[in-house]
């Protein structure tokens, strides 16, 4: 019997979860499940239906798993595939770009931008017929 993967989410680790929600909410994800801690989210997750995407505070993880406080302070980088690039510019518009569009030798037009947790988020739509 081999081994077999039914998903993957990712989970990204955040002073505080409400700074980054209003990035993810307006690009279509919307709070599906949280948890509180203390007076603040500690946990939760984003869906769209068909993306899924978790956010944890430091806090949180901090009382959960201690040993992996530190090692979750690094960023991450996302490359999400899009099938409108140009509304996503939009809908983050008054976030940090990180990437200008640009056309990549893979085929896609792509942009990024930092989320309020400080993550690094790619963008890229590629071409119907590639």
């Amino acid at each position: 019997m081999s081994a077999a993967l039914s998903k993957a989410t990712p989970v990204l680790f955040v002073e505080r979860i409400e700074h980054s929600l209003p990035f993810f909410e307006a690009i279509g994800l919307a709070k599906v499940m949280d948890v509180p801690h203390g007076d603040h989210l500690g946990f939760c997750i984003l869906s769209d239906g068909k993306l899924e995407l978790m956010l944890q505070s430091f806090d949180s993880l901090a009382a959960d798993m201690p040993q992996l406080a530190d090692a979750a302070r690094g960023k991450s980088f996302l490359f999400v595939e899009v099938p409108d690039l140009a509304a996503v510019e939009a809908a983050l518009a008054s976030h940090t770009l990180f990437l200008p569009r640009r056309t990549t030798f893979y085929g896609a037009d792509e942009t990024g931008f930092i989320e309020p947790g400080g993550h690094y988020v790619t963008f890229a739509q590629f071409a119907k017929d590639a």
